[in-house]
């Protein structure tokens, strides 16, 4: 039997490979429990259940279903990844800052800003300010609404240096 879709495949395969991780350590380091009282490893345990079920059925149909191109794997796309990690970890940076070198948190809506800047430039061609301002402050205004105001997260809003004013 062969691959009739790599690409198909390779997703079905790290989704089988993420949840048998997410199932063996729920599993091995948490209490599971019963469906009745569940511990704290049932729902990652269940998840990565669901997880490697679903990339059994991917990794299945890799194999019977033909697709018109192959579902060849090309190049890794490079920008995009370093862009949407480096968002990522910028915006976690920002929001609580790196205590072990001295790195101030500058709170949410900066982090916020940050992320969208930065996730923006994955597609330079289509990298437009106004969008990136106007995106931003949406999930800004959204994010404050909900996990502030509704929620009442304690999280810095705003960067230290502007609360010492």
């Amino acid at each position: 039997m062969s691959i009739k879709s790599q690409k198909d495949f390779v997703s079905g395969l790290m989704f089988t490979t993420t949840g048998a991780a997410f199932a063996w350590n729920s599993a091995t380091a948490y209490t599971i429990g019963s469906a009745s009282q569940m511990g704290p490893g049932y729902f990652p345990l269940v998840l990565g259940l669901v997880l490697v079920l679903l990339g059994g059925f991917i990794m299945f149909f890799s194999l019977v279903v033909e697709t018109p191109d192959g579902g060849v794997i090309g190049d890794i796309a490079w920008r995009p990844l370093v862009c949407i990690l480096g968002a990522n970890l910028l915006f976690g940076a920002l929001l609580g800052g790196v205590p072990s070198i001295g790195f101030p948190s500058f709170g949410l809506i900066v982090a916020i800003f940050a992320l969208t800047g930065v996730a923006l430039l994955a597609d330079a061609a289509s990298f437009n300010l106004r969008r990136m301002l106007v995106l931003s402050s949406i999930l800004a205004a959204g994010s404050y609404l909900v996990f502030i105001s509704l929620l009442n997260l304690q999280m810095p809003v705003w960067p230290a240096f502007v609360n010492a004013f």
